[in-house]
């Protein structure tokens, strides 16, 4: 496994979210807890989360699928972040304005250049599974 720590890992999170790119949407999402290959995070839904109709924006939905799994890839045996070859999201219910969503990205398998991972987005107080993504990421050859 790779030599991150659940601390290491926050870092990592808050240097994405500090830096000047897209990432800075992620400010809110915390890291809650992590062990080889899964990693369980949290955000409450604010307003600068929604589309027009109050409820999680399914762009914010993607990139939560995209960088939860990445952390998770990172936090197992091989250690690298990779790069995306293939994401899907389905989504199932709306997440509305204050509520509070688990997000539980877990690593199905990796391979000697593939990484598997899949990740629910839940409501917190119900257990609702609101959406899931499927992500695949290229690791480099090992």
């Amino acid at each position: 496994m790779a030599s991150l720590t659940l601390n290491s890992l926050k870092q990592v999170l808050r240097a994405m979210v500090d830096g000047p790119g897209f990432d800075r949407v992620l400010t809110k999402v915390d890291l809650l807890s992590a062990a080889p290959g899964k990693v369980v995070c949290g955000m409450r839904v604010e307003e600068e989360h929604t589309n027009r109709f109050g409820t999680l924006h399914g762009g914010l939905t993607a990139t939560l699928v995209d960088v939860v799994s990445t952390v998770a890839i990172m936090y197992s045996e091989r250690g690298t972040p990779g790069v995306s070859v293939d994401m899907n999201i389905t989504y199932m219910s709306a997440a509305k304005l204050g509520e509070d969503v688990l997000i539980t990205a877990q690593v199905l398998k990796q391979g000697r250049s593939l990484a598997f991972a899949t990740v629910d987005l839940t409501s917190k107080a119900t257990g609702k599974l609101l959406a899931q993504g499927r992500h695949t990421k290229h690791l480099g050859s090992s």
